[in-house]
């Protein structure tokens, strides 16, 4: 499987080519173990006040664009904010 970095410059460029197991990695990696994981949602808790999640589905194998792209902007968020 690719490292973080890699798969982050791919959903920066090519966010309707990203597979979830990917997704979850990074997620994983920057936000840490999902709040819920049971069902067909991945809910993880990010670090601020205001909507502090991302929630994520399955699409058959792969993330979905709209959801890849809400993930790079936390992602921006948190380097932005020094954490």
């Amino acid at each position: 499987m690719a490292s973080v970095e890699k798969i982050l410059e791919q959903m920066r460029t090519e966010p309707t080519n990203v597979r979830f197991s990917e997704l979850l990695k990074v997620c994983e990696e920057y936000f840490g173990k999902p709040r819920q994981s049971a069902g067909s949602h991945v809910i993880f808790k990010t670090p601020w006040i205001g909507d502090p999640r991302i929630n994520m589905q399955n699409d058959k194998s792969k993330a979905k664009a709209y959801q890849v792209r809400q993930v790079l902007l936390a992602i921006d968020k948190l380097k932005e904010e020094g954490r």
